[in-house]
């Protein structure tokens, strides 16, 4: 697979897939898909007013749904471990809690979720909000070139932030923009060069809005320890080449470490060891590249395989215990 070229599709392509039902299980295999594998939907009582509608767009590391379900919904996630997610209410309240800590968010609080740690919300049937989802390499190497390695993963941020005043209401408006942009057919973010652009605003500006303990005049104590150069390493060269059939020991090499070395970094500054986090890169490009190919032109062992998975049957079991659906499913769905 070395010589391969990368995945065809292009991740700065905008995606635009929406779904309106009345069909409990219907609109959680839509959330499931659009965003995490790991969830749970419940309804809380009366269901007569039930009326799911989701309007997601994508745009490369960036996923902003308008969601909301017209019924008392209880919502339960594991954890994220690829993403950082942003909940902002645009009518009622959500009460959000991760770890240890309760949030409640309405149109003036975001809520923010870490990859690691259960999410779990109560989700009042008059709460409609924007879903923000960002992928965790992206946002941490943000906040990696703007604050050299001054950081510990996942990152140390705060459980939520204002959206009326400073950086959140800017950055509310951005995310608001973006997705009316992309749910239009002909607006100037469809232009590749804009979009590119936007998407690097949204995840740069997400970065300068949460709080986080990696300023210059931090309190002692707050302050994370770097992530090694060896791990950086590694990543990027996984990030660059995710198709590459890395083995332990050259990722090793690349670090400049031994394998345990290696290893133990990754399981103290990423929470993984590096294959693991590989197979979950990898995991993570077939799922986005199924939900953004057309099913009359590509097919799964296709995409597979240029991404580096050459064992078929394990692929397809990995992918459903991610997901929580096959990744023909996946495709078929955006028939």
């Amino acid at each position: 697979m070395d010589g391969m070229v990368g995945p065809a599709t292009p991740l700065d392509t905008p995606v635009h897939i929406a779904l309106h039902t009345r069909d409990v299980a219907e609109a959680k295999a839509f959330c499931r898909q659009m965003f995490y594998g790991p969830l749970q939907v419940t309804p809380i009582g009366d269901l007569s007013g039930f009326a799911f509608s989701g309007d997601v767009v994508m745009l490369g590391p960036v996923t902003v749904g308008e969601i909301s379900y017209g019924a008392d919904m209880h919502v339960n996630i594991g954890d994220l471990e690829t993403a950082y997610h942003v909940l902002a209410p645009l009518t009622g309240t959500l009460r959000s809690r991760h770890r240890g800590a309760t949030v409640l968010a309405d149109s003036t609080r975001a809520a923010v979720f870490r990859p690691v740690g259960d999410i779990d919300l109560y989700w009042p049937g008059d709460c409609r909000l924007l879903s923000v989802k960002v992928e965790r390499a992206a946002l941490e190497r943000e906040l990696d070139a703007a604050l050299d390695q001054r950081f510990v993963s996942p990152l140390l941020l705060g459980e939520s932030f204002d959206l009326v005043d400073g950086p959140g209401r800017t950055w509310a408006a951005l995310v608001r923009l973006l997705h009316a942009e992309l749910c239009a057919e002909n607006g100037l973010i469809r232009q590749p060069r804009m979009a590119s652009r936007w998407r690097d605003m949204v995840v740069s500006g997400l970065a300068l809005t949460v709080e986080h303990p990696y300023g210059v005049d931090e309190p002692a104590g707050l302050q994370g320890p770097r992530r090694p150069r060896t791990v950086k390493r590694a990543l990027d060269a996984m990030h660059a080449e995710p198709w590459h059939q890395f083995t332990a020991a050259e990722l090793a090499s690349v670090g400049g470490v031994g394998i345990r070395v290696l290893q133990e970094s990754f399981r103290q500054h990423v929470g993984m060891s590096p294959l693991t986090y590989l197979k979950r890169l990898r995991l993570d490009g077939v799922h986005a590249e199924l939900s953004r190919s057309d099913p009359w032109q590509v097919n799964v062992s296709e995409v597979a395989y240029r991404w580096g998975f050459t064992h078929l049957g394990r692929f397809a079991g990995a992918y459903r215990e991610r997901f929580g659906v096959s990744p023909s499913q996946t495709l078929r769905d955006r028939r």
